[in-house]
């Protein structure tokens, strides 16, 4: 606790840089509440006007120039309500930064989920270790900026990891001068029902520009004979497509739910092909029993790409249920469907099939548009084709999607108004800077 208070006042006292202004630093019971009074403590011997308040009650309204949020920690297990609340309420009413000890008041440490309300700390230090749920669902809109302290203490064994390029970095293969499009394998992608070209050509374009040697896009509605925007794209009958000689697969973009798609993802199932499931694949393989025991069985590598929603259906649970658990919902579904998996959202989880999970921290709201996910089943599909293991492709594809739109973002292209075709060109540059 000494050590926490201390590494907490530091921090506090580089982001109180108005002396004029007092500090107010609210204590709750627990262990939480003690670091935040030795941080007072820590304040006061530095001559920082500090007004602690370590009982449930408002204090008088004046401009402060730091909160310090040392309420409640990870061992919270109840909404907050009544008084509590109130206090989170006045916290997040202030104009000043306010600073989260270990973990936002009201968020659950392993969930991100807020328990009745929460602080929204623009700064938050968290101490031995990151926590899950700073970094998924409702984690990253609360607490700010993110410093790990780990109090001088030996590192724990790692269960999980954040989403990183650095993680595979023995893995990622540039490529040699001496090199021709079939060292970087040829993928076949299945969908493009009526009305739903634009998913397939849009998977087919980001798996083009990530470096697919061949692309085959099979459409159910082959009445398009060209795509004008990417040309190099081989537009075939989704059978002729599934037919060709194919290093990887991507079932799902527009893919729709009928006879004849239940039909190719049947058969895709029971090929030895890398495979990506998105979209209606998954909404197939909820409602199709055996599509979900072919699934189970394949012992070639398969990633599956569910939203919140389409989780909730191949769990047979509400999609607040999924929510409510991210963590838990993505490492049931890995083992379930024997696959690889990415949770989609705000902090989107990654469950490998070796039980190893990640959280992705790159991507912004601008992702929020149509297209997206398909662009990400491309990109997947991509690197299972030039010979990336799924656990590889899973966490460098998701990672690069989200970190194509965070440079987007910084260039001032979104987030709103980012498109997905935006996307694809800036995952491009990225990935070639990465290799």
């Amino acid at each position: 606790m000494e050590r926490a208070g201390a590494a907490a006042a530091e921090l506090a006292a580089r982001l109180a840089s108005d002396r004029q202004k007092d500090v107010l630093v609210l204590a709750g019971p627990g262990n939480n509440g003690g670091d935040a009074k030795i941080a007072a403590a820590r304040l006061q011997e530095q001559f920082f006007r500090v007004t602690l308040v370590d009982q449930p009650q408002l204090p008088a309204d004046k401009a402060w120039g730091l909160v310090i949020d040392g309420l409640f920690g990870i061992g919270l297990a109840r909404d907050l309500e009544g008084d509590y609340a109130r206090l989170v309420d006045y916290a997040n009413r202030q104009d000043c930064p306010v600073l989260a000890l270990d973990i936002p008041s009201g968020l659950h440490s392993d969930t991100g989920r807020v328990m009745g309300r929460a602080v929204r700390a623009s700064h938050t230090i968290t101490f031995i270790g990151l926590k899950s749920g700073l970094l998924t669902l409702d984690g990253p809109d609360h607490c700010g900026e993110i410093t790990v302290n780990d109090l001088g203490l030996p590192a724990p064994e790692a269960t999980a990891w954040v989403a990183s390029p650095e993680l595979f970095r023995t893995v990622l293969k540039p490529r040699p001068r001496n090199f021709h499009k079939g060292m970087a394998g040829s993928l076949g992608i299945l969908g493009g029902a009526s009305g739903m070209s634009g998913a397939a050509l849009l998977a087919g374009r980001a798996a083009l520009k990530l470096g697919a040697g061949r692309v085959y896009v099979g459409l159910l509605d082959p009445t398009l004979p060209v795509d004008p925007g990417a040309p190099e794209l081989m537009l075939r009958h989704a059978d002729d497509a599934l037919g060709q000689d194919l290093d990887a697969l991507v079932v799902g973009p527009g893919f729709g739910q009928g006879e004849r798609a239940e039909t190719l993802l049947g058969a895709a199932l029971t090929s030895e092909l890398p495979c990506v499931l998105d979209a209606d694949a998954l909404n197939l393989i909820a409602e199709n029993a055996d599509l979900r025991h072919a699934c189970a069985r394949r012992s070639a590598e398969t990633i599956v790409t569910p939203h919140p929603a389409e989780a909730a259906r191949l769990l047979a649970e509400t999609t607040a249920t999924v929510q409510a658990d991210r963590v838990k919902a993505a490492r049931a579904l890995s083992e379930n469907l024997n696959a690889h998996v990415v949770l989609k959202g705000n902090g989107s989880i990654l469950a490998a099939r070796d039980r190893h999970w990640f959280i992705n921290r790159s991507g912004n709201a601008g992702m929020a548009s149509a297209g997206m996910g398909d662009v990400l089943a491309g990109m997947l599909g991509a690197l299972l084709a030039q010979g990336y293991t799924g656990e590889a492709a899973l966490v460098l594809g998701t990672h690069l999607h989200g970190a194509a739109a965070d440079q987007l973002a910084r260039a001032g292209i979104g987030p709103v108004g980012m498109t997905a075709s935006e996307v694809i060109d800036a995952a491009r540059r990225v990935w070639n800077h990465w290799l």
